[in-house]
């Protein structure tokens, strides 16, 4: 399942060893950092296929009745169950609190020191260089050490009012928190020409400022993971703390220091329906049971994905909208647990994946008819050509016999 979340990544790795030189240890370190976003993800869900399919394949092999002929509780069961779903807890409250925003800081350096080395790279002596957006960027000189001399810069940012500047020297400044590079000019003049272009104006300069931004600096930034699920607790609160003192709202991060909590604690939850899932799915084999797992996952996230946004508006309390899916989900599992427990039947929990795993059959007799009507139109076709082939046969028979009788 994390190598599924990979394919996202993937062409975005490939583009940056094909246009920006990327090792193949750096293409590594990145696959390593952005790791525990993905982790984040897939251990709950990981949980929960674990447990369907384990006892799915106990109910297919009978082994679930052999258990029961020995006194063995489905609570007895669920001792294993809870000590998995105990390691997987601990797992996913490391991948929250520390790898993941230590990944997410890790990966930012990474792409921060790509983009610096590209710049200096290829900004070449008396060559126009159009590798940045909306500028066009031409120097006499480069050093070594990123100081430019004989600066010339065409400025299109604004179409209306370009400016043309010229500056004897300019030296290159990285700025790892905004992941920009900044060209700082001394000594030079803009050339700005007005919106309705009657009139032309020029300013000398003694410090000029410019951010060169890459074509791909805005995606290098998404693809970073920047945001609040990146950050660590104690930044969180930090940064809650000064939103409330300049009066600005805090749900936002209010609702993602809460899942911190609340998205490990899944883990528990889904392990102990996993079970009783499983033990149901048993007549329809692997493939119902994976349906049944793609099926409660999907209903979980949608879940969660709509009560987080209404915490993050403030429709909601932010702390308890991520929690709300929760508590719905423990509510299910004490209830299947005590029918499983007491042997009681539950005809809501089965009909529900009796309906699952009715689609699922009708997606397969709807498969098996495509295949067999391709090839009922081979035979066709076949059976259409040998029987031309006998009419034109006896139709040769008729005139031979014919000119017999001439003769």
């Amino acid at each position: 399942m994390t190598m599924i979340l990979y394919l996202d990544k993937f062409l975005f790795i490939a583009e940056m060893i094909v246009n920006r030189g990327v090792s193949f240890m750096e293409m590594v370190m990145m696959m390593i950092y952005i790791s525990p976003a993905f982790f984040a993800i897939t251990i709950p869900i990981a949980v929960l296929m674990a447990s369907v399919v384990t006892f799915n394949q106990f109910s297919a092999h009978n082994e679930w009745v052999a258990m029961k002929s020995c006194n063995w509780s489905f609570i007895d069961l669920m001792k294993p169950v809870l000590f998995f779903s105990l390691f997987a807890y601990f797992l996913a409250n490391i991948v929250m609190f520390w790898a993941l925003p230590w990944g997410n800081q890790s990966y930012k350096i990474l792409v921060y020191d790509i983009i610096k080395n590209r710049a200096n790279i290829n900004i070449q002596p008396n060559v126009f260089n159009r590798d940045f957006n909306n500028l066009i960027l031409l120097v006499k000189e480069n050093n070594q050490n990123s100081l430019l001399k004989g600066v010339f810069i065409a400025d299109t940012i604004n179409p209306q009012a370009p400016k043309i500047i010229t500056s004897k020297q300019g030296v290159i400044y990285p700025n790892p928190k905004t992941l920009k590079i900044q060209l700082k000019l001394n000594n030079g003049i803009i050339h700005e020409l007005s919106k309705e272009r009657g009139e032309y104006q020029t300013l000398n300069f003694d410090r000029y400022d410019i951010n060169l931004s890459l074509p791909d600096t805005e995606r290098l930034e998404k693809e970073a993971l920047v945001g609040n699920r990146e950050l660590s607790i104690s930044k969180i609160k930090e940064k809650i703390k000064h939103m409330k003192e300049k009066g600005l709202p805090t749900s936002g991060a209010e609702v993602e220091l809460s899942k911190k909590f609340s998205i490990p604690f899944t883990c528990l939850l889904f392990a102990f329906l996993g079970a009783p899932l499983g033990i149901k799915s048993s007549r329809s084999g692997k493939s119902g049971s994976f349906g049944v797992t793609i099926a409660v996952i999907l209903l979980y996230y949608l879940g969660l994905i709509m009560t987080q946004n209404l915490g993050r508006i403030g429709k909601i309390h932010a702390f308890t909208s991520v929690w709300i899916s929760n508590i719905i989900l423990f509510v299910v599992v004490v209830y299947v647990i005590y029918k499983m427990q007491k042997e009681l039947p539950f005809k809501f929990f089965e009909n529900l994946i009796n309906g699952l795993m009715k689609i699922i059959v009708i997606f397969k007799k709807i498969f098996s008819n495509t295949n067999k009507i391709r090839t009922g139109k081979v035979t066709i076709t076949r059976k259409s050509t040998s029987s031309s082939n006998t009419l034109e046969e006896t139709d040769n028979l008729r005139k031979v016999s014919n000119l017999n009788k001439r003769d």
